[in-house]
């Protein structure tokens, strides 16, 4: 009997870990230092071998006897198998079409998506270096469809988001002086198992138990009662959702009147809170607001709130804020409001306290950075001007030459012809999904990499099949991460899978740019040249500094963490002057004259209540929270047995409060129907007090499975809430998603049960069409 292969190092966006591939599965363990493993590994297994997998090149039969053009029967057309140099010939024919007729302005080479924890195999990496070289460019996306609101507010009024997200408060601050935590939206474990280029050690569930248990209180505002572990203790106040702005100017209004709020820190680190004070006590508008005022909006009682306001002064206390509070409308006000209210308790910089925006919400945050990062892979120069707020796709590929405002300029959207896609599933993230259909059907070529036939390889014209992350070889490294992971290959390509660098090597030597996209290395010998910056700076610090194969025999290299300095609030804290913050005034920008000056009724020039539009009616009287899944990163690997584990007869789950589902005959376990005016999905119910009244919980995640691809608005069968959210912007400032919340209503589904489709190659879906 053969002996068994070793295990061998690897690492995924959720843990590190060490594998083999043995009698024709996989064995896997996770990384022996890690207090919290993932369960998401447990999806892994799946992953080289589903049948979901795309195993050769296909294109859309429509796309080959028509030609390029737009199309209304993507995702429902049959898809045909071709050779590999075919397939590559046609594809770099159209390419140079594209290029010679319309320019590189007309493609669009957004590419969202996590795809690989590697530091070489990132396909989104990939693909934009490939379109920079070999067309010169490409329409190119900003921001993310997690921060997309905080990414463009932060910087306006304190720095950078990385600056008040990774480099800030850390998990160890907060487990030693910490003494109340606010956390608005919570800070739910199933969001920081995750961070992009791989963790070896989640420390979070750790560190909140061990506040907890020196004696720190931890407040849970949200909707959502397993926002925050059991180990924090944590007191629930259950808020309206997209109301938090006005539960802070309350708790502030508090502070201010019994004049408890810190005036020589506003007056020292802030400008504009002049202007902002009247605001905020109604001297400009005749409306104080007070906990009075926020009581009726936010659904939580006035002495409630006003009693939460006097527990904060004298205590070292930290607000945090959720990704999901600004994945809504006006999403950048409660991310500026919360950093008002730390301002007003004083708190900014100091050790376990202040304002930290998204602990939580990745394994990056909370952390201190390490001494020598991996270098990334340079994509080259792009020499398109043109690009789009990240969720703003649909808005682009439906109207060619509107204009649109952002961060105070007044744009233009490109005219694309071809989407190049490689790592990601927008049938995952983003939102009002027969919308995108519509808009992916008037450009005339979409192309897609990708390992599996999600949705967005069956919308595609031509489709490429991809590795695996553990199909190749990569380094594993993150800039939060102590251990810099070899990442051995453990099985062999899946059918004739390709790396996308080979694909795309291949590609740019027909396009005659070769040797400009390889420079001549390997992937083996691309991965020494990103690692040499590191072993280098190790070197320098007389510290372990092996060479790219010893690293590969000897397996994970440690490397020093950076000291936790607090950053750059710290470092303004202790010297505003020497230190000044890159806003307009080089302090905290309670009020913005910059902001103010745009003229956006939507983004005023302060923190402001503004009314969202998306309310509950009598047709949709429940809010859906559509939040991030627990059991899978986005909708990866959603085959896989952990997401698997989670289903109900095979669909995702909702949750309901048992008071919503009495009044609508739901039981537990039934399938429902989730609607509004933009789509419907099924999904089955589970009865639980962990959601408040009048809410209900649909995790993204689920692929998307119509029950006729071919309908305008069908059915999603598996329960995708992307089919129901709006693909609206939350403001003109930002142009951020706001997929976080929708309103819906739910009822018993009564109909024929029909099945669930999504992971089904598309031959099989025409055979059982037949």
């Amino acid at each position: 009997m053969p002996e068994a292969p070793p295990f061998l190092p690897h690492s995924s966006h959720w843990g590190n870990f060490t594998a083999r591939w043995h009698e024709g599965r996989l064995e896997l363990k996770p990384h022996p230092g890690d207090p919290d493993p993932s369960p998401i590994l447990g999806n892994m297994e799946a992953a080289l071998r589903h049948k979901a997998r795309i195993a050769r090149p296909m294109v859309r039969r429509g796309w080959l006897e028509r030609g390029p053009g737009p199309d209304a029967t993507r995702g429902s057309d049959e898809m045909i198998p071709m050779e590999w140099d075919q397939v590559l010939d046609l594809l770099a024919a159209e390419l140079r079409r594209v290029k010679e007729k319309h320019g590189p302005q007309s493609v669009f080479g957004g590419s969202y998506g996590w795809s690989s924890a590697g530091r070489f195999h990132h396909a989104q990496s990939q693909v934009h270096r490939f379109l920079n070289i070999s067309l010169g460019g490409y329409v190119r996306s900003v921001n993310s469809y997690s921060a997309g609101a905080s990414g463009v507010i932060l910087p306006r009024i304190v720095g950078p988001m990385e600056s008040v997200s990774r480099r800030n408060v850390t998990w160890e601050a907060i487990a030693e002086h910490s003494e109340i935590v606010l956390a608005f939206g919570g800070m739910a474990l199933k969001n920081s198992m995750v961070a992009s280029g791989g963790i070896s050690q989640h420390i979070e569930r750790g560190c909140m138990k061990a506040a907890r248990d020196r004696g720190a209180e931890f407040v849970l505002i949200g909707p959502l009662r397993d926002d925050l572990p059991e180990e924090a203790g944590a007191e629930w106040l259950t808020i309206r959702p997209n109301t938090d702005t006005a539960l802070m100017l309350a708790l502030t209004h508090t502070l201010v009147a019994d004049g408890m709020h810190d005036a020589a820190f506003l007056a020292r680190y802030t400008d504009g809170w002049d202007v902002f004070e009247g605001y905020l006590m109604g001297r400009t508008d005749g409306q104080p607001k007070d906990a009075d005022w926020a009581a009726p909006i936010t659904n939580i009682p006035a002495e409630t709130i006003r009693a939460l306001a006097r527990r904060l002064p004298g205590r070292r206390s930290l607000v945090t804020v959720a990704h999901s509070l600004q994945r809504a409308e006006f999403g950048e006000q409660p991310v500026w409001m919360a950093l008002v209210l730390a301002a007003a308790l004083g708190q900014l910089g100091l050790p376990g306290g202040g304002f930290h925006y998204s602990l939580g919400a990745l394994g990056h945050t909370g952390r201190r950075n390490v001494a020598t990062p991996v270098a990334a892979l340079n994509q080259g120069k792009n020499s398109v001007r043109e690009f789009i707020p990240v969720a703003r796709i649909s808005d682009m590929l439906l109207n060619p030459g509107a204009r649109f405002d952002y961060d105070g300029k007044e744009y233009a959207y490109a005219d694309i012809k071809l989407v190049y896609w490689a790592g990601g599933n927008p049938f995952h993230h983003h939102q009002d999904l027969n919308r995108l259909r519509r808009a992916f059907a008037t450009v005339d070529t979409l192309i897609v990499h990708d390992s599996a036939w999600t949705a967005t390889a069956r919308h595609a014209d031509i489709v490429l099949p991809a590795t695996v992350t553990m199909e190749r070889e990569d380094l594993g490294a993150a800039p939060t991460d102590p251990l810099i992971i070899p990442m051995h290959r453990i099985a062999e390509p899946y059918g004739e899978a390709r790396d996308d660098y080979a694909i795309f090597s291949a590609l740019a030597e027909r396009l005659g740019r070769g040797e400009a996209f390889t420079e001549g290395r390997s992937a083996r010998e691309w991965l020494a040249f990103l690692y040499e910056s590191a072993r280098v700076a190790l070197a320098a610090r007389g510290l372990p500094a092996p060479d790219l194969d010893t690293l590969w025999r000897e397996g994970p290299l440690e490397i020093p963490f950076a000291p936790d300095d607090g950053g750059v609030l710290r470092a303004f804290r202790e010297d505003p002057e020497a230190n000044a913050l890159h806003t307009e005034s080089g302090r905290i920008q309670i009020h913005s004259p910059v902001i103010a000056g745009f003229n956006y009724p939507d983004c005023p020039g302060h923190p402001t209540w503004l009314e969202p539009v998306d309310v509950p009616t009598a047709e949709a009287p429940l809010r859906l929270v559509a939040n991030q899944p627990a059991t899978k990163l986005h909708s990866q690997l959603d085959f896989g047995a952990t997401s698997q584990g989670a289903k109900r007869r095979g669909r995702e789950v909702m949750r309901i409060h048992p008071t919503d589902a009495a009044s609508r005959n739901i039981a537990e376990g039934d399938i429902v129907r989730l609607f509004n005016a933009r789509g419907a999905c099924l999904a089955t119910a589970k009865l639980t007090q962990d959601v408040a009244p009048g809410i209900v919980n649909l995790p993204t995640g689920a692929w998307y499975d119509p029950d006729d691809a071919a309908a305008e608005t069908p059915l999603c069968v598996h329960g995708n809430p992307n089919v129901l959210t709006r693909d609206v912007g939350t403001s003109r400032l930002a142009q951020g998603c706001t997929g976080q919340l929708t309103s819906v209503e739910v009822e018993r589904f009564e109909g024929n049960l029909p099945p669930v489709r999504a992971y089904e190659p598309p031959g099989s879906l025409a055979e059982a069409a037949e």
